[in-house]
Order: C-alpha cells, then sequence, then structure tokens
C-alpha cells in the first residue's frame, strides 16, 4: 500500500550560505539529505605536526563526525558548491534563453512521509531555478509499488530527473533498470554504468557521488596528470564510476581492500584515499602521506544536491534538444544486381528476399523519439500525433501527388511508381523522401484486383501484412460504422415501444437517487434550444423532444459495412425476429472504406477535428425533416474510443529502406480517394524543407487527383509542387483505340507488337486531356511512362515526345518495376527540377457557389461534358441541403473510373455528352456533398474466379502465398 502523497516545492525560496548545525571553527552545519548513499561531507586538514610536513596540506574526509583529532582541523569551507551551484545557474539560464516556458521538474521517490528532505532541497533549488516533487510511498512499500511509480514518470514529459531516497535494501537491479536512462540522475542504471565505463558521456550522468569526489580532487590539487588515487573497499557502482572517472582525468586508480596486509603501504604511496563503503572507515594520521587528501563516503547524509541538480539540468537541456528537428541518418538497402529478379516469380518473394530493418531503428534514422512509436510487431508501427506540436515550427519539405491517366483492365502501376519515386530520391539521391500511401482493402485483395503494395522492386514490405489486416484501421472503422448502425434500429425500437416517461428514466437513469445528463446528452439539449442541466426541471414537452429523436425509416441513409466484397449484403432486411416487434426495414451494406468514418479518418488533422466530425455525421432524417446526427444518437464518444489508435499513421518501409506512412483508405469513385492528411503532414514534417513527401490519388487525374485539389488540400491548407502523372504504353493503346480485354484472356496482339498510330492516338487524347486537368490547378507536371517489356523504344519515345508537346514540364520512362530505385533515378531529378520552380496553385470553384454551379463545373471542366442533368430527386436533395445550410461544402462526384465520362466503355477523351446526376447526398461529418453519377454500387461483387483462388498459407513455414 502506498500513501500517495505528492508534495511539490516551488523554485522561489532562497538558500541561507550556511545550514544550522555544521561545525566551521566552532559550529555546526548539517548538510542536505539527498539520494541513496545519504553521504555527509567532513573535511579534515593535515598539519606539519601530524605527518612530519613543514606547511597545511588538506585531506577531506565524508564521515560521521568532523573529526578534531591532535594535528587536524576542520575546514568545511574547502569543498564549497558555490561552483557547481553557478555551473547549474548559467546552464538553467541558457536553457531558458531556448525556451522560457521549459521548467526542469526533479522527482524525488521516498519510503515514508518526511518533509525534511523537500524543505532543505528546495532552497538551494529555488537559487537554480529547478522545481522537485516529492513522492512519499508507504513505509514498507513494495518492490512493485516503486516501480510502478517509476513508470508513470518515465512517461510523463515534465519529469526530467527521478531520485530514488529509498533504503538500500529497496532499490533492487529491477528498480534501477526501470528508470528511463535519460531521468536517471543519480547514473547508477546499468546502462548508463556502461556508458560511463565505455566513455560515452553524451547520454548517460555521472553519479552525484563520484561528482563530488572528483571535484574534491581537483580542488586539492590542479595538477592531477599522473597522480595515484587509492579505493579502498566498495565494488559496485560507485567504485566503478570512480575508477572510470579518475583514470580518464589522467590519474592512477588503485584497488585496496580494508582486510588486505598492504593496505598501509599502499595508502602510505598514494596521492589520495578515497574511502568506499560502510561502518568505521578511519585511517592512523600516521599512515597519510603529506599534502595528501583522503575522501571517505559512509552511508550517512551528504549534501550532494547541485550534482543532482546539474544533472537534472543536464536532462532537461537533452530533453529540449531532442525536440528539435533531427537530420536523417537512413541506412538504404539498394540492391546490387537486378540480373535474378527471373528466379522470383511472383511479387511475395521479392518481398520476402529483403529482410526488413526493425521499426524501431527505421524510426531512429528518420528523427522520431521513441515516445513517439507504437510497435505493431517487428517491421511496422503506430507513430503519435504529438510529432506534430514537437515539429510545428518545422519547415515543410516538397508536397508531390502521383495521379494517372484514366484507368484501364491493364493496370496504370501509381503505387510502383509512387513507391520507385522514393527510392530513387533517398537511396539514390540521398534526398530524404516519404511516401503515403492507402491501406488496401480485403475487398479487392480476395477479389480481382489483389493487393497495393507495388510490385517487382518496388514494394512496401512486408506485403503481406501491408495488403492484410495491417495495425487494424479498417477494422475500427468497421466497429464504429456498424455502431452506428446498431444504435439506429435499437433507437427505432425503443420509441417505437416506450413512452416518454419511460424513454427519460432509461436514458437518464436515476444512479443512487439522483439523476444526471452525460455531457453528450447535455450537448444535445443545447442545440434543441433548452438549457437546462436539471433533469427534473424540463417540461412534458421539452422531454418529448430531447428523447424523441423520431427517425424516418424511409430516410435513414446510414447502412452497415464489411471489408469484403458481397453482393448479396447489397439489399438487406432487417428486424424479422419476433423480438423486434415488428420494426422491419430494408437497408444494406458498404464495403468498409465506403464508410463515412474511412472518409473522416482521411480528412481529420487532429484527434479534436475527429471527434468533432464523428459527432456531425447525418444518419438521417426525422419525420419533421430534420437531420439526425451520430451526436443526436449519444454515440459520437464512443466512436472517438473505437477510433483513438486508427487515427495514427502507420510506419512501414520500402524494399530499399526508406519510411512508408499507410494510412486510410478511401475509394475515389465513390469516395475522394485519397490517404490521410495527418499523414502527410507529419510526413512533411519529417522530412525536412529540402525533402520529398511523394502521395498517390485514386484511379485517374479526373477522379482522385480534383478530389485531392478540391477537397484535401482544402481541408489539410497543404499546397502540393508537382503532379506526377503515370501512363502507360499498354494503356495509352486502348485509349488511341485498340481492343478490349478481359480479365484472364490473352492480350490480343495490339498491345504486345509495337504499333505507334495507336500510340499517339492515347496520348493526343487520354493524357493530353488529363495534363490540360493539372493545369488547370496551375501544378506543373511530370511524365512517368510506366514501361513494360514489350514496349519498345520507338514507342517509349513516342510518349515523351508528345507529353511535352501537351504542355508536361517533363517526361521520363520509369524503370522502377525491374531496377528498384535505380530505375526512377530520372524521374527522381526531374521532380525535383520541377518542384524547384514557383507553383501557382489554384482551386477549380469557390466554395461559395451554388452547389448545381460547383457540379456543373466539375463536369465541363474536368471531365468534357456538355452540361449536367439533375433528375428531380438529385433536385429536390441539393434544396434541402441548401436550407440546412450545406451549400457551401465542396464536391466530391461519385462515378465511374474507367472513363471521363458516366459510360465506363468510352475510352480517350469522350464528347458531346450530357452529365447525368441521378442522386445528390451529403457526408457532413466528413465535409463534403457528393453527387451520384449514372448507376454507382458501394458494395462490389465477386468475380468467377476471385483472387482467393491462388491465395494459401503453408501451416508448417506459417508463408502466404498467392498475394500479389
Amino acid at each position: 500500500m502506498k500513501l500517495s502523497i505528492i508534495r511539490s516545492a516551488c523554485s522561489s525560496i532562497r538558500i541561507h550560505p550556511a545550514c544550522p548545525g555544521s561545525r566551521v571553527s566552532g559550529l555546526t552545519r548539517r548538510c542536505l539529505p539527498v539520494g541513496p548513499a545519504n553521504n555527509r561531507l567532513i573535511l579534515r586538514t593535515a598539519s606539519a605536526t601530524s605527518s612530519g610536513g613543514t606547511s597545511p596540506k588538506l585531506a577531506v574526509s565524508f564521515g560521521k563526525h568532523p573529526l578534531q583529532r591532535p594535528g587536524y582541523e576542520s575546514d568545511l569551507f574547502t569543498f564549497s558548491h558555490r561552483e557547481v551551484v553557478q555551473s547549474t545557474k548559467e546552464a538553467m539560464l541558457a536553457l531558458q534563453g531556448r525556451n522560457p516556458v521549459v521548467q526542469p521538474l526533479l522527482v524525488i521517490i521516498q519510503a515514508g512521509e518526511d518533509d525534511c528532505l523537500l524543505e532543505i532541497n528546495k532552497k538551494m533549488a529555488g537559487r537554480i531555478g529547478l522545481n522537485i516533487t516529492q513522492i512519499c510511498l508507504a513505509k514498507e512499500c513494495s518492490e512493485d509499488e516503486i516501480v510502478e511509480e517509476v513508470l508513470k514518470l518515465n512517461e510523463d514529459p515534465r519529469v526530467h530527473g527521478v531520485y530514488l531516497h529509498l533504503p538500500p535494501a529497496y532499490i533492487t537491479s529491477r528498480v534501477l533498470n526501470t528508470i528511463k536512462p535519460e531521468k536517471d540522475v543519480d547514473g547508477i542504471s546499468d546502462l548508463n554504468m556502461g556508458r560511463l565505463v565505455r566513455g560515452d558521456l553524451s547520454k548517460g550522468f555521472v553519479p552525484p557521488i563520484a561528482s563530488a569526489v572528483l571535484d574534491l580532487l581537483e580542488k586539492h590539487d590542479s595538477a592531477l596528470e599522473g597522480k595515484t588515487v587509492l579505493l579502498v573497499g566498495g565494488e559496485g557502482p560507485l567504485g566503478v564510476s570512480l575508477q572510470c572517472l579518475i583514470e580518464r582525468s589522467g590519474m592512477v586508480a588503485l584497488k585496496g581492500n580494508w582486510s588486505s596486509k598492504s593496505l598501509q603501504r599502499q595508502v602510505m604511496q598514494a596521492d589520495a584515499v578515497v574511502l568506499l563503503g560502510a561502518g568505521n572507515m578511519d585511517l592512523p594520521p600516521t599512515w597519510i602521506r603529506p599534502g595528501a587528501a583522503v575522501i571517505c563516503c559512509v552511508p550517512l547524509c551528504f549534501c550532494l544536491a547541485p550534482f543532482v541538480f546539474f544533472n537534472v539540468v543536464g536532462s532537461c537541456s537533452r530533453w529540449l534538444q531532442e525536440q528539435q528537428y533531427r537530420p536523417w541518418n537512413l541506412t538504404t538497402s539498394t540492391w546490387t544486381s537486378f540480373s535474378h529478379v527471373i528466379l522470383f516469380s511472383n511479387d511475395i518473394e521479392i518481398s520476402r528476399a529483403q529482410t526488413p530493418k526493425p521499426v524501431d531503428q527505421l524510426a531512429e534514422e528518420i528523427g522520431l523519439l521513441p515516445e513517439e512509436l507504437e510497435a505493431y510487431g517487428r517491421s511496422k508501427a503506430k507513430v503519435r500525433l504529438s510529432l506534430l506540436d514537437r515539429l510545428h515550427k518545422q519547415p515543410d519539405g516538397k508536397y508531390v501527388l502521383v495521379a494517372g491517366i484514366t484507368p484501364t483492365p491493364l493496370g496504370e502501376g501509381k503505387s510502383t511508381v509512387t513507391i520507385g519515386l522514393v527510392q530513387a530520391l533517398s537511396a539514390h539521391l540521398k534526398l530524404n523522401s516519404f511516401a503515403c500511401l492507402r491501406q488496401p482493402s480485403q475487398g479487392p485483395t480476395f477479389g480481382v484486383k489483389g493487393g497495393a503494395a507495388g510490385g517487382g522492386y518496388a514494394q512496401v514490405i512486408p506485403m503481406e501484412e501491408f495488403n492484410l489486416h495491417l495495425t487494424g484501421d479498417i477494422h475500427a472503422i468497421t466497429a464504429a460504422n456498424n455502431l452506428v448502425a446498431a444504435a439506429i434500429d435499437a433507437r427505432m425500437l425503443h420509441e417505437a415501444t416506450q413512452s416518454d416517461k419511460a424513454l427519460f428514466n432509461r436514458l437518464v437513469p436515476s444512479v443512487n437517487g439522483v439523476r444526471r445528463f452525460s455531457p453528450i446528452q447535455i450537448s444535445r439539449l443545447c442545440r434543441l434550444g433548452i438549457n437546462k442541466i436539471d433533469p427534473a426541471s424540463l417540461t412534458p414537452q421539452e422531454v418529448s423532444t430531447f428523447v424523441r429523436l423520431d427517425l424516418d425509416p424511409s430516410k435513414i441513409t446510414w447502412q452497415r459495412v464489411v471489408d469484403t466484397n458481397d453482393r448479396f449484403l447489397r439489399k438487406i432486411t432487417v428486424g424479422q425476429a419476433s423480438t423486434e416487434k415488428g420494426q422491419i426495414r430494408e437497408t444494406g451494406f458498404d464495403i468498409a472504406v465506403a464508410s463515412e468514418i474511412m472518409a473522416i479518418l482521411a480528412l481529420a488533422d487532429s484527434l479534436v477535428d475527429m471527434k468533432n466530425r464523428l459527432a456531425r455525421m447525418v444518419v438521417g432524417t426525422s419525420r419533421s425533416g430534420q437531420p439526425v446526427t451520430a451526436e443526436d444518437l449519444g454515440v459520437s464518444g464512443a466512436l472517438a474510443v473505437l477510433m483513438k489508435d486508427a487515427i495514427k499513421p502507420t510506419l512501414m518501409q520500402t524494399l530499399e529502406g526508406t519510411p512508408v506512412f499507410v494510412h486510410a483508405g478511401p475509394f475515389a469513385n465513390i469516395a475522394h480517394g485519397n490517404s490521410s492528411v495527418l499523414a502527410d503532414k507529419l510526413a512533411l514534417k519529417l522530412v525536412g524543407c529540402d525533402g520529398f513527401v511523394v502521395t498517390e490519388a485514386g484511379f485517374g487525374a479526373d477522379i482522385g487527383m480534383e478530389k485531392f485539389f478540391n477537397i484535401k488540400c482544402r481541408a489539410s491548407g497543404l499546397r502540393p509542387n508537382v503532379v506526377v502523372l503515370v501512363a502507360t504504353v499498354r494503356a495509352l493503346k486502348m485509349h488511341g483505340g485498340g481492343p478490349n480485354v478481359s480479365a484472364g484472356a490473352p492480350l490480343p496482339k495490339e498491345y504486345i507488337d509495337e504499333n505507334l498510330s495507336l500510340v499517339a492516338g492515347g496520348c493526343r487524347s487520354n493524357l493530353r486531356k488529363q495534363i490540360q486537368i493539372a493545369q488547370l490547378f496551375g501544378v506543373p507536371v511530370v511524365v512517368a511512362l510506366n514501361v513494360f517489356k514489350t514496349d519498345t523504344q520507338a514507342e517509349i519515345d513516342l510518349v515523351c515526345e508528345i507529353a511535352k508537346e501537351c504542355g508536361a514540364s517533363n517526361a521520363v520512362p520509369c524503370h522502377h518495376w525491374s531496377q528498384g530505385g535505380r530505375g526512377s533515378l530520372e524521374l527522381a531529378q526531374a521532380v525535383n527540377e520541377a518542384a524547384s520552380r514557383p507553383s501557382h496553385f489554384k482551386f477549380l470553384y469557390n466554395i461559395e457557389m451554388p452547389i448545381v454551379e460547383k457540379i456543373r463545373t466539375i463536369a465541363q471542366q474536368v471531365y468534357g461534358a456538355d452540361d449536367i442533368e439533375l433528375s428531380p430527386e438529385a433536385k429536390a436533395k441539393i434544396d434541402y441541403y441548401n436550407q440546412q445550410g450545406y451549400g457551401s461544402l465542396p464536391i466530391c462526384m461519385a462515378k465511374t473510373h474507367l472513363s471521363l465520362s458516366h459510360m465506363p466503355d468510352k475510352k480517350g477523351v469522350p464528347t458531346g455528352f450530357v452529365l447525368p446526376i441521378r442522386d445528390v447526398r451529403a457526408s457532413i461529418g466528413a465535409g463534403f456533398i457528393f453527387p451520384l453519377v449514372g448507376t454507382m454500387s458501394t458494395m462490389p461483387g465477386l468475380p468467377t474466379r476471385p483472387c482467393f483462388y491462388d491465395i494459401d498459407l503453408d501451416p508448417v513455414t506459417e508463408e502466404i502465398t498467392g498475394l500479389f
């Protein structure tokens, strides 16, 4: 049992020049008790009458009493802490000059309640400007209780030093080594002792007693080189530290033992004698050679406070230095030869051929602090958002977006280009760079598309961890989303079967005879205009208004989700059991990444922002036409709890050891299709002002890139420097008029043989249009041609030539799939050059434009439509959203990604079409209006032969096969 008494001392009390009780020329002074050694200083001066010398010489003792023997006189002022205190004050002034807010804090843990220690030490702390807190545990406290307290202090960033003022029996190895080395201001943990022995004092601390002894030796004799110091007794940390310090100062350290017959000879030959250990440690005066110093340490009370305080200020200074931006020290793992690529039959084999660095090593290399990392196994970790506070003054790096031409079934490889580019920047050009990618949904992973970790020698590893559960963010979204759905149906059931009074009594239950509103219920009362906090004060009408959401079952917009392609869940009926008392309604499932909570995760810029967005989510409409939110349901706080870990980006690495953030995964055709704002912001701080953050937008530039600019950049306040537009010869051939392809069928010869006509047609249609879309936003474009082995040099040269004619600042071939970062060097150089030019970023539309005009602007300027056509339902929804004050939200078009138009089979650049808007919905929490173009499904289905046919597990090795 611990007393849990915590006492704090402010730093405003002055120290008296002498404490009562000490003996100086007939006076006595009691010294400040600090630390487990509890030593007190006693000084002895050897005179000529006792030693045979002709002049007085210094002898110093840490002892029980000032020994007033014949031939000795006390001289307690010989050892003065004034210089140490002054040095500490100067260090403190320098510290506060860098950061006036920082206040070093020393915490003393002791057994039993004794104010003497605190009262005495706070005086000296006051002179320095240091704070002290005393934690009093029970006098008979256990080891576990001490360890528990130390662990709390380890995690408290306000604490810079932990000192154990405990009986020696309590200071076990476990207790000592629980203290974080950077807070071990006594310097006696195993790690700090090891650093001292090794000579590395840049991170550890010198034990205060050892500092005091060395200080005495220096004051006794300024010329220490070659002097002999005898250490008598003491085999513990103090003896080890003293021996190291003495030898490092150029003296010779010898060991002596009290039982040794040669002790007298050793003492008489020594220039200084340090007596360590407990008990009677007096030496006969005749043993001490003239001019020798005797320093005696016994387990009594000694004023070591200045040396402890010096270490605390040093700890705080180091902590403050660690908070600054730290240059990268990245070790990369470039492949020496790529001739062995043919040995691997698929991406997962290439992934396994490279052993990832431990994630804590990667984190340290890129300047993350240990407390900013939450490891999930050996190769991935969450990164805490506190990094943004630490580096808030650090300038951002350069911001690069990777987009693509209109997708085809042949694939363009935006993820591989993204990874190849950062590998080239970091591993080959030695420029800090970070890739920020979306987490893949397990729907496509087990469906038809496969994983999204890149491919070949441009991958995120371990790719099986990347493509499967990762750190559970999508599972958290699924749980949060379905909690809302369960809350909706449960609330409708209870409102349909209970009176106002019964509902009120259950929603605001009496606990110990008292009814109280929860904070979330008080928020609802305020939104209803009921400014009361006493449940008993509500009128019957106010009770009814409060308890009844009165959701219209036909206007509930919230659906359940699952991260699987399951077409039979697109439309379901719920409430058919007799226990649901006839509350039957039709609803459906979406795929998990289509949840509004996923979009919120991707757009939130802090935990507070995410919590507020979750509260604003509209789940349906009441029968009176009012929107009903997650906060009205009382569930928003619980959602924040479920999402508190998911908001932290996950740190991984590429095949070449460069860092990657994986976070959020909204689809681009039914959501905004970009990784998280927070991942980008964290990465931009970490790379430094000359570094690069490369992120990817889903599908083609008309879909993912447009939403990146108009939605994500509005939410984040970030502005991109360069757009990398990815194309392939094969995809350009399809846009140039090539034949359709089917999954699993052999490719037509047009895509294998050289065909410059089809290539030119695709370049002058779709590629030109996508470059123009990027230029609408004032951002320079670099075209990255993802080269396949069937591409000819003539085709490659033609694409690069036409791309530049169409307005790209540069166009380069990329060979990252087969060569890793080395194969994207030309792209990295082009991006670096483009990013050095001024950017003239602008949004496509004014956010205050009417909803219809914003939709029309996107349709005409981005898709090339002649106009838009609104269905009656869409018009009614727009009127409703304007009435509710949602008219100033950006637009997130939900349309097919396979064409610039609403017609998936129309490749190239379709013209002469009117874009049909069949419905308009709102994600108020995420912060956008999303019009539905044509028929868009939010739940994919499985094909005839899904990917899962090839996915398997070896039960012996536990290796996964079949992922790609």
